[in-house]
């Protein structure tokens, strides 16, 4: 699916034709379709009979077998723990996987599917004369991946197209960067994202501001009950001030055990994400600025604004910002809760500027 706000960079994508590099490199925040964009890419290359509008005719040998997940010039290099789950880097938006009730499984590409890669693309393609990579996350790779892709950059087989797809392009070597050609994506126009939400069965303002108005994301979200999710985190926090923050600390660490959170797959890392985000809006009131991922919470973030100076506010972020490092494998989730819930409490209770 091709959608609205990406037509114009499919148009260009696909009167290159020839002339299309043998690697690129798409860049943007995460929500936006650019894995989506990356395989609609893939199909057009290996499709016998490509419609006027660039896309696969979904007919031909070469993409019924795409189709059925079996073309043999066609290879997806995707951390394990997105394969099992579907999810790809522009649904996840920050958040956590789907919880895996088996042995976990790494959150890399390891360096064994770019060996697997190497002895696939050593041989002719089987049905056409290209072939075609698709990473995603291209950041999802450590140095020794990296490098192991890096010489198939340097010297790419003939007929071979690398598209890696990227939400933090800093994360990847500079020389990895250097051997692609980038193309930026951004975030809709206010027109192709209100054509978007109008199309859209359900579709939730709180959540697309939540997002920072990535569609996917919010879709995604959306679809996994996030909207209570949201209302249970709003409200705690605007009781906060006159509570106790050890004690909400434990509720949190209950809730994210509950059936609830473990369904939506509500953890600990999106929780400190949407605290950052809370403390954004309250950082950007102190500032003058104006509201961007809670709007709908206004009366409660002016209200809280005065309570606060700017540098505890900042504060506050940046301390949000060392614990989000440390999320993803927390050695005590209940004391990293409070240690979190602390923090923000001092920054919204300091004295009035």
């Amino acid at each position: 699916m091709i959608y609205p706000w990406l037509h114009d960079t499919w148009q260009r994508l696909c009167e290159l034709g020839q002339r299309l590099p043998h690697a690129l490199l798409f860049v943007g925040p995460a929500g936006l379709g650019k894995r989506e964009l990356a395989e609609a890419l893939a199909a057009h290359l290996l499709c016998s009979t490509p419609g006027s509008d660039g896309h696969a005719c979904g007919r031909c040998a070469a993409c019924q077998l795409r189709l059925s997940g079996n073309h043999p010039d066609l290879f997806t290099l995707v951390p394990a723990a997105d394969a099992d789950s579907g999810d790809s880097d522009d649904a996840r938006d920050g958040g956590e996987r789907e919880p895996d009730s088996g042995k976990k499984k790494s959150s890399q590409i390891v360096i064994e599917q770019i060996r697997d890669l190497q002895q696939s693309v050593a041989v002719t393609g089987h049905q056409s004369s290209r072939r075609v990579v698709v990473v995603d996350p291209a950041e999802a790779m450590n140095p020794f991946t990296a490098n192991a892709l890096l010489k198939l950059l340097e010297e790419p087989p003939e007929g071979c197209i690398f598209v890696l797809v990227s939400s933090a392009p800093r994360r990847l070597l500079p020389t990895i960067r250097s051997r692609c050609q980038q193309w930026t994506f951004t975030r809709p126009t206010a027109d192709a994202l209100a054509q978007w939400m109008n199309a859209q069965d359900g579709a939730d303002d709180d959540l697309l501001a939540l997002t920072g108005g990535m569609p996917l994301a919010a879709q995604r979200l959306a679809g996994r009950g996030a909207s209570t999710l949201r209302a249970r985190f709003v409200r705690d926090l605007a009781q906060l001030p006159a509570g106790d923050p050890l004690k909400l600390a434990g509720q949190w660490d209950a809730w994210l055990k509950s059936k609830e959170a473990l369904a939506a797959g509500f953890g600990i890392v999106q929780l400190v994400d949407w605290m950052q985000r809370w403390v954004t809006d309250l950082a950007s009131l102190r500032l003058g600025g104006r509201i961007r991922f809670f709007p709908g919470e206004e009366g409660t973030l002016s209200a809280l604004a005065p309570r606060s100076t700017v540098a505890s506010v900042l504060g506050c972020y940046n301390e949000l910002a060392s614990i989000r490092r440390v999320a993803q494998h927390p050695l005590n989730a209940r004391l990293m809760l409070e240690d979190m819930l602390l923090r923000y409490a001092r920054a919204v209770t300091g004295p009035r500027p």
